[in-house]
């Protein structure tokens, strides 16, 4: 069954309130058990377990990088049910939401737009102007924490395409974890992939991606903060170029 593009809002019975005291030592043990079992699985298989160890609440962010397109391929195969959404922050390139309908055409899975509360222009009239440009780490909280908060109060657990070497905060990544910033399990069916083996993958099995890949933009986000880098260059250093950021915070750990 294909995703809906415009889901009905959870209702109060279905959304999950944070628990402040955090998850159990019985789910501790279960998801390191599992996130030890499945270090040498492949990506299909962890996708497999989360889809049967989570059901319905089990849930995907994608921002349509490579890595999110590979498990994409996957999921389709595996249970194209699952509910998929993407932060549409209003900044995003328009390579990226044409990749979402080729994906939806490739695939017949819709991921689902989850937007912030205002529009890009009433955000800039509240802040004066443009804040990604002032206080970025904000701009992201209030167009892509905040949502994504609101989401995945709606499930148990989130799928996510990082990988360990992208950066020395995704570095510890383990496959199956607890996500204490949103409360959630998180899993990350790619987390020790290279680089190189996510894209061999992808020329192999004709998955779509973005064509700004082939332009040098290794990683992308929205636009205002993404460049293309340089040979030689760290494959984030595209990512709020200037400045200390190196995450917009859905991935650090808390």
């Amino acid at each position: 069954m294909a995703q809906t593009d415009s889901p009905p809002p959870a209702s109060p019975s279905t959304a999950r309130p944070p628990s402040p005291a955090g998850p159990d030592s019985a789910l501790l043990a279960e998801l390191a058990e599992a996130s030890q079992r499945l270090e040498t699985a492949e990506p299909e298989a962890i996708i497999g377990w989360a889809v049967e160890r989570f059901g319905s609440r089990l849930t995907m962010a994608t921002a349509f990088g490579p890595e999110g397109c590979l498990i994409l391929h996957w999921l389709a195969g595996i249970a194209p049910e699952t509910f998929v959404f993407n932060l549409e922050t209003g900044y995003q390139f328009q390579e990226t939401l044409e990749l979402r309908d080729r994906i939806r055409d490739r695939y017949g899975l819709t991921v689902v737009y989850e937007h912030p509360e205002t529009t890009v222009e009433a955000y800039e009239r509240q802040h004066g102007g443009p804040l990604y440009r002032t206080d970025p780490t904000r701009c992201c909280g209030d167009r892509k924490i905040t949502v994504i908060r609101r989401v995945l109060s709606r499930f148990d657990a989130w799928m996510s395409g990082i990988r360990r070497d992208q950066s020395p905060d995704r570095a510890a990544a383990p496959i199956v974890g607890w996500d204490g910033k949103f409360g959630v399990v998180k899993i990350s069916p790619l987390a020790n992939w290279t680089k190189a083996m996510v894209w061999d993958k992808i020329v192999r099995e004709e998955v779509p991606y973005n064509p700004l890949h082939d332009k040098g933009y290794v990683s992308i986000g929205c636009w205002p903060c993404t460049r293309a880098i340089a040979a030689g260059e760290d494959e984030r250093a595209g990512r709020w170029s200037g400045t200390a950021k190196t995450e917009c915070g859905l991935h650090l750990r808390e």
